[in-house]
């Protein structure tokens, strides 16, 4: 186990570093997306015995087709990043790898040394692409269902303001 970290503080620290920022992006994306689910859960879906009628009809008024809109493309915007950040740490493992396998080259006395520093890179790359990928799947899926709330919250909309507007064309 030493093995794994003693490169710690070589190139694994770049692969650790990008982890870090991914995480705060994976965090930022997963709370705007469950914000924008929140904000049309009451407006989409019939109220559960958590929130009142009342509630559901003030939270509906309050919405407007541009807040929505814009928070939707606001998550967009992250998972964008956090997609684009995920797929780079296989990238960063086989570089890491190079890097090392170039300085054993260099460095024909400790070659064992070396060969282990460049598994190592390899290896952060691969966990940290697995474990991004597999929040991946759990913040695409909510992405995915505000999606198709707010396609729906847009449709109703429209034929609200359809309606709105041929009742006041007949009473002319």
């Amino acid at each position: 186990m030493s093995v794994i970290f003693r490169n710690f503080l070589g190139f694994d620290l770049i692969i650790f570093l990008c982890a870090a920022f991914t995480a705060y992006v994976y965090y930022m994306t997963k709370h705007s997306a469950d914000r924008l689910y929140k904000k049309l859960h009451l407006t989409i879906f019939v109220p559960d015995r958590a929130a009142s009628g009342s509630e559901a009809v003030r939270d509906a008024k309050s919405l407007s087709e541009t807040k929505v809109v814009a928070m939707r493309n606001h998550t967009g915007r992250l998972y964008s990043i956090f997609v684009n950040l995920t797929g780079i740490f296989p990238l960063l493992g086989i570089l890491g790898t190079v890097i090392s396998l170039l300085g054993m080259v260099k460095d024909m006395d400790n070659v064992q040394g070396n060969f282990y520093a460049a598994l190592t890179s390899t290896f952060w790359g691969l966990v940290f692409g697995i474990v991004f990928k597999f929040l991946d799947g759990i913040v695409s899926a909510k992405i995915e269902d505000n999606e198709k709330n707010v396609q729906l919250f847009l449709e109703r909309n429209i034929a609200k303001k359809e309606q709105s507007s041929e009742k006041v064309y007949s009473e002319v």
